[in-house]
């Protein structure tokens, strides 16, 4: 199974196939792989000790990878305490443990966190350089319809992440060019800017 993969000089990890969302542009509904990775649907989910020994293989061979990214085919933060102890395994065998350097860390979520991880301590995502949160909608009734979220409160409770998780690291938005009207997007704008992140409007992969 495939926990590491490369796509352009970015290592990603996928620790998890399940997810709290069922996003009507997910790539996972068109194809089962991505990057250098044939198949990233898993067996099962892999240890922490074989996703350090991928992670250590991947990094070995692909000395130009300049940053490790949390996200396969499923939601990352599932795995909370697992991506926090890989991030600092990352910080402390492949650069300072703590300091921001050449290999940065970056988790790509659904911002869901205090939702499928109740009581998860947002102080714990400073080891972490970014934190990508997938927005895709203005307002409560249209992340239900785009995001089709298993818990009520989501879009609330995403937007509640990000406010907190800006206070010990680096938190963009992303919406998917292509999904969103105009002026949704516009929308979207102004509530990263309320929020005091940036919005980045990414390719449909």
């Amino acid at each position: 199974m495939t926990i590491a993969y490369r796509l352009g000089n970015k290592l990603y990890l996928n620790i998890t196939n399940e997810c709290s969302c069922n996003c009507v542009f997910c790539i996972r509904n068109n194809t089962d792989g991505v990057g250098d990775a044939k198949n990233l649907w898993l067996e099962r989910e892999p240890s922490l000790e074989e996703i350090k020994i991928a992670l250590d293989k991947k990094l070995m061979v692909n000395p130009d990878i300049d940053e490790v990214v949390f996200c396969g085919y499923g939601e990352p933060m599932m795995r909370a305490d697992v991506v926090i102890e890989i991030s600092e395994y990352i910080k402390r065998n492949h650069s300072s443990l703590y300091e921001k350097s050449a290999l940065l860390v970056r988790i790509n979520t659904n911002g869901l966190a205090f939702l499928m991880q109740p009581g998860f301590d947002v102080r714990r995502l400073g080891v972490v350089d970014t934190v990508s949160i997938s927005l895709n909608a203005d307002d409560a009734e249209e992340y239900q319809r785009m995001a089709r979220p298993k818990y009520e409160g989501a879009f609330e409770s995403l937007l509640e992440f990000a406010r907190q998780a800006k206070v010990y690291t680096a938190v963009v938005f992303s919406v998917v060019e292509g999904t969103i009207s105009p002026e949704r997007l516009e929308n979207c704008r102004r509530i990263a800017d309320n929020i005091g992140v940036p919005l980045r409007v990414r390719d449909m992969e």
